[in-house]
């Protein structure tokens, strides 16, 4: 794989450099301090992955990537995590390092990246890639959530409401935001106002999906989708 590290700290660009240079088959192609600079660099050459600072003067991480016509995957390094949260609402995001580096997190995020690669060299959509799992911001903190524990999502007059089998959490995001980003195999939003895991379903009945003991409704757009979706015998 190949790669390309910007950010405005010069210490910061040489400690990923660093740790690149210990994993085999791993080739940083430039390191940048202007993101300006980079996107030049873009438009001639192809890299597999960036690491990418989220606080920059000139342009930060998210206003970098929207500039970006087709984004390569991407490991954002910052030093607030909080705002790593946002990432969940780009599909190019992979992971984030926080600041301190640290090898072992290094690694994961590695491991992270390398999958959703080969998996989109597999010709399979990004939004599709296989997520195993999910971040979300809860009260200042970042709890991790597996995919297959989810049962359904529903907005809120706060934001959007996520239902595990043994907990909600309350996320400040929309419908349309999560459905992009999770995996289409999984997940259908059956409803204006609710997206369910499909494998949670128990009974259809009478223009409702029957999930733990809640009925959800289903929109006469989405019924015959959702029959597509399922083992109908």
């Amino acid at each position: 794989m190949n790669c390309i590290i910007i950010d405005d700290e010069a210490a910061s660009r040489s400690i990923l450099y660093k740790l690149c240079s210990k994993v085999n088959d791993l080739f940083v192609e430039d390191e940048f301090e202007n993101p300006t600079d980079a996107l030049v660099f873009l438009e001639l050459k192809k890299v597999d992955f960036i690491f990418l600072d989220l606080h920059m003067p000139m342009l930060n991480g998210f206003d970098f990537i929207d500039v970006l016509k087709d984004p390569p995957k991407i490991i954002l390094t910052t030093i607030d995590r909080e705002s790593a949260i946002k990432a969940f609402e780009y599909k190019c995001i992979v992971d984030y390092l926080g600041k301190p580096f640290e090898f072992p997190r290094f690694i994961n995020a590695l491991d992270k990246v390398t999958r959703a690669i080969k998996i989109t060299n597999q010709s399979q959509t990004i939004g599709d890639y296989d997520l195993e799992d999910i971040f979300i911001n809860v009260n200042k903190k970042l709890v991790k959530i597996a995919l297959n524990d989810i049962d359904f999502i529903k907005t809120d007059s706060k934001g959007i409401k996520l239902w595990t089998n043994n907990k909600a959490y309350i996320v400040k995001s929309s419908l349309n935001k999560i459905s992009d980003n999770l995996p289409k195999s999984l997940f259908l939003r059956v409803h204006q106002s609710f997206i369910i895991n499909i494998s949670k379903i128990i009974d259809i009945k009478n223009g409702h999906v029957l999930i733990n003991d809640v009925h959800i409704p289903i929109s006469r757009s989405r019924k015959s989708e959702l029959l597509g979706r399922i083992n109908l015998f």
